[in-house]
């Protein structure tokens, strides 16, 4: 019934530990497989996947390589790997509940109208939460999500997080794959592709869902907290962005950076309450989070750190 896909590039430090977390789970072995697409590992990842099929024979674990560099080309590997009706994106840097996927298998099977399904993504940091961190950080840098703890639609634009998210197979079908133009390749940081896909899927009034028992643990390392990456990842949001819409068209552009205008107005505004809270540097890591997308959905040079 499921097939959960996990795609990988140069995390064996992580990857191990992810595998024998979705071996752990209570669903019928016999009801899920696993794809592992390494994409040009240069590191141990090989030799850990092949002691973990050693060690899991009752686990149908496939593992398998894309040579073209990317996530989405991955993911779309992933796809046309795949032998099942549901398929689950997890994480590469990440740990699943023992419940995970029984809570996909049987929400899928009892919903058939329902596309896809998210949950929530908590992060797991491997030093301290830095003292600048709010809601909307977190989100940028950890994929933080959280709806609460009752089944509902994705709220507003929201959609599911793009390492934790199930799909029926014949989403693909009807939207096309993930767009290999987009996302990140490599040690790059360039995103929007799962966007791409729930956007078409909202245009066809396809319907998704947040299971809030549905949770990944995403691991956190310190460098993720570091200025530098901080800045890469921001304007790679807004260059992501601005290539992602301009490729639809000019009237969707136009409209994003409408957005963003709108979107500067509330971070002037969280700026000022976090400085009356006396807590300035939370709303200073948001201007600069706001800068950053906005020259590169303008097209403007990152600035060099």
């Amino acid at each position: 019934m499921l097939t959960a896909i996990i795609c990988t590039y140069n995390r064996a430090k992580y990857i191990g530990n992810l595998l024998e977390s979705i071996a752990a789970n209570d669903l019928e072995k016999s009801a899920y497989e696993i794809v592992l697409v390494d994409n040009n590992c240069t590191d141990n990842t090989r030799e850990i996947c092949e002691a973990f099929a050693k060690k899991h024979k009752d686990v149908n674990f496939r593992y398998v390589v894309e040579p073209e560099q990317g996530l989405s080309a991955a993911r779309n590997k992933g796809i046309k790997e795949a032998k099942c009706d549901v398929l689950v994106y997890i994480d590469d840097d990440a740990l699943v509940d023992t419940w995970y996927l029984r809570i996909v298998a049987e929400y899928m099977q009892a919903h058939p109208e329902i596309s896809a399904v998210g949950g929530p993504i908590i992060p797991l940091y491997e030093t301290e939460e830095p003292k600048w961190m709010t809601r909307f950080t977190k989100e940028l840098l950890c994929g933080y999500l959280y709806f609460g703890d009752k089944k509902r639609p994705f709220p507003g634009e929201r959609y599911p997080g793009g390492g934790n998210a199930a799909y029926r197979a014949e989403v693909f079908a009807e939207v096309g794959l993930f767009n290999t133009d987009l996302g990140r390749k490599g040690d790059g940081l360039m995103g929007s592709e799962e966007k791409d896909i729930f956007d078409k899927m909202k245009a066809r009034g396809m319907r998704f869902m947040y299971l809030p028992k549905m949770i990944l643990h995403h691991i956190i390392p310190q460098k993720k907290l570091e200025r530098d990456y901080f800045n890469r990842l921001t304007y790679q949001i807004g260059l992501s962005e601005r290539q992602r819409t301009k490729a639809i068209g000019t009237g969707k552009y136009i409209n994003r950076l409408v957005k963003e205008a709108i979107k500067w107005g509330g971070t002037l505004v969280l700026l000022a309450g976090y400085t009356l809270q006396g807590q300035p540097m939370r709303g200073w890591k948001l201007i600069l989070f706001r800068w950053n997308v906005s020259r590169g959905l303008t097209g403007a040079k990152r600035m060099q750190t």
